[in-house]
C-alpha cells in the first residue's frame, strides 16, 4: 500500500491515509485488525461495496465517485455488515465518528494526493 493525503476545500484533513489498489490489498482491507486509530484511513480503489466481517469495531464508510466527490457517508457501520453504492469508484474507510468530525458530507469534493506526487 502507498501513503497519500486528503485535501478538502478548507485544507488538508488530519488522516494517515493508506491507499489499496492491488487486488490482495483491496481484499484484505482492515480485516483482522485489532484497532483503528482516530487518524487511520484506508482508501480502496476501485471499490463500490465493502463488508465489515472479521472486524473488531465499527467504521465510517465513505463512497466516492470517479472524481473523488463524496456520494454517501455511512457512519459507524458495525461488524458483520455490507454497504454498497452503485455509482462508487472508491471507498474511504475511517474510524467510527471520524467522518462527522472531519465534516465529510455528500457532495464534498476531496483531493487525494499521492505522497510521491507532492511538490
Amino acid at each position: 500500500m502507498r501513503s497519500a493525503r486528503v485535501d478538502a476545500p478548507w485544507g488538508t484533513l488530519a488522516l494517515d491515509l493508506q491507499v489499496a489498489t492491488r487486488m490482495g490489498e483491496r481484499l484484505k482491507g482492515w480485516m483482522g485488525r485489532r484497532g483503528i486509530g482516530a487518524r487511520d484511513a484506508l482508501l480502496i480503489r476501485p471499490c463500490s461495496s465493502v463488508h465489515t466481517f472479521f472486524m473488531a469495531q465499527p467504521i465510517d464508510v465513505v463512497f466516492l465517485d470517479a472524481h473523488d466527490v463524496v456520494l454517501a457517508v455511512h457512519p459507524a457501520v458495525p461488524p458483520r455488515r455490507v454497504r454498497a453504492h452503485w455509482r462508487a469508484a472508491a471507498t474511504l474507510e475511517l474510524c467510527a465518528g471520524r467522518g462527522a468530525q472531519l465534516r465529510i458530507v455528500p457532495g464534498l469534493a476531496l483531493d487525494i494526493v499521492n505522497r510521491g506526487e507532492e511538490p
